[in-house]
């Protein structure tokens, strides 16, 4: 009797963990222009202090891109999302791995930065499009 009280009435689903607001992937572009800045700062700066300073908050900033993909990729996109659009997979292996070792963590090249900011345009113009749906 006491597992039938227990027992839910009504099942439901949702798209996402928690309200829809908490996901945005402003967060990873905010995060991946002060990655491009300090880039460009870097590179106008011979002071072995303020460059090692750089690399070190570069790398941070570069990381936190990832984290902010990843929480997109895993936790907002759902199968639906990507049956609509089949290039969300790609797109985000390419911005994660542009945010990577190989991209801007372990690069200053500006034109790198300039490329994930154009992966993180293409996955905010599909996210805003899912939540027009």
């Amino acid at each position: 009797m006491l597992a039938n009280l227990l027992r839910p009435k009504t099942t439901v689903s949702a798209h996402c963990d928690l309200p829809c607001g908490v996901y945005d992937p402003a967060q990873a572009r905010i995060e991946a222009e002060s990655v491009k800045a300090i880039c460009e700062k870097y590179a106008g700066n011979e002071d072995p202090i303020f460059r090692a300073r750089a690399l070190k908050i570069k790398e941070e900033r570069s990381n936190l891109v990832k984290e902010h993909l990843w929480v997109l990729w895993t936790d907002y996109f759902k199968p639906p999302h990507f049956e609509k659009y089949p290039q969300l997979h790609e797109l985000f292996n390419e911005a994660t791995k542009l945010a990577g070792a190989s991209g801007t963590k372990g690069s200053v090249d500006v034109d790198v930065a300039d490329k994930l900011l154009g992966k993180i345009a293409e996955i905010d113009k599909i996210f805003w499009e899912t939540k027009q749906a």
